[in-house]
């Protein structure tokens, strides 16, 4: 049976801990040596992040803390779109430096 209350509960977590990981993701992309490497780093960085996440404010245990990273990785690329244009690229950060 499908337990509904835990996936509102990941899916709440992840729109939390995908709010957090963009901003980071934002502000530390331009240490990354190429662009090619910023979904895998993004990929890390939302999975740490929801890890933390979970772990400081819900009962969430590690298997669907997992669960809440990749569903905050995938959000965040939405967002990223719908950001498109007001957020700075990869390239006019590096140029900046």
């Amino acid at each position: 049976m499908l337990n509904i209350r835990l996936l509102e509960l990941i899916l709440l977590c992840s729109s939390f801990s995908s709010t957090l990981s963009i901003g980071f993701i934002q502000k530390t992309k331009g240490y990354i040596g190429k662009s090619k490497y910023i979904p895998f780093y993004s990929f890390f960085v939302n999975i740490i992040v929801a890890l933390f996440f979970c772990n400081s404010f819900t009962n969430i245990g590690f298997p669907n803390c997992i669960w809440v990273g990749v569903i905050s990785f995938l959000e965040s690329d939405t967002l990223y779109k719908t950001l498109e244009g007001k957020l700075l690229s990869y390239d006019s950060i590096r140029n900046n430096k």
